[in-house]
């Protein structure tokens, strides 16, 4: 009995995790963990890696094996065991668990707007026309204001059905909220967010933290003094949404 689970262990883990990761890719969910540019690769990785499970049973079944291995100490079974337990688990935890995307409190911890500098943004900004501006999401405006603060810069520029998350403005909780996304460069590990400031006093009575919302408005002088933010969205309309089957920007 023993000798079975060691030497079949580390295939049922490959052909699980594969599992897994080919049910996530046919569900629309691998997103969540990875790159779009990625999603190629890793399932056809986990294809190999299924083709190659299969192999090995289908090996194993066509031949006749003896267990002459040595006998194996109560210690090396009981870390044996633990170990698959706890493989075991993660993957049961995968197709039981429904897949969720990162939230505020990551946001928190990673600090909104750390990498919001796109150098390109302002110029592409300043060229744009009214059709370009309209189509601009999260990870286009917070570029421009990480660039600058210039109300005539922002005159003819409306805010059009900006979609994100709620995340609290930590200087100003009550009064602003930033309208949020997450940035992925490969997968959710290197997810970095972003955010735009929206000034609604009250907005919690209304808005739920980690609620998708769509905004309209225009940028103005910031209201509030506590929140650090020079420039928010003045919204003239908020309205709540699905969460994106696409949640991240890439």
């Amino acid at each position: 009995m023993w000798s079975s689970v060691q030497r079949w262990r580390g295939v049922a883990l490959i052909g699980a995790t594969s599992a897994v990761a080919v049910w996530l890719a046919a569900s629309g969910q691998l997103v969540l963990y990875i790159h779009p540019r990625y999603i190629l690769f890793t399932v056809t990785m986990a294809a190999i890696a299924l083709v190659l499970v299969v192999a090995a049973v289908a090996s194993a079944a066509s031949r006749r094996r003896r267990d002459d291995e040595a006998p194996v100490s109560r210690g090396e079974r009981a870390l044996g065991l633990t170990a698959a337990a706890i493989a075991g688990a993660f993957v049961i935890g995968m197709l039981v668990i429904p897949p969720a995307t990162l939230s505020t409190a990551t946001a928190q911890q990673r600090q909104i707007n750390a990498t919001a500098a796109d150098l390109d943004a302002l110029d592409d900004a300043a060229d744009a026309d009214d059709a370009t501006v309209a189509r601009f999401t999260v990870r286009e405006w917070s570029g421009i204001l990480r660039q600058t603060s210039d109300l005539g810069f922002f005159a003819d520029k409306p805010v059009t059905d900006l979609i994100g998350f709620v995340a609290p403005d930590p200087d100003d909780p009550e009064n602003v909220f930033y309208i949020s996304r997450f940035v992925i460069t490969c997968c959710a590990v290197d997810a970095q967010p972003l955010g735009v400031p929206v000034h609604q006093p009250g907005w919690q009575a209304e808005l739920p933290v980690d609620s998708w919302v769509r905004v309209s408005g225009e940028f103005g002088a910031n209201p509030s003094e506590s929140s650090l933010q020079p420039l928010v969205v003045l919204p003239d309309a908020i309205e709540a949404v699905e969460q994106p089957s696409e949640p991240y920007l890439f």
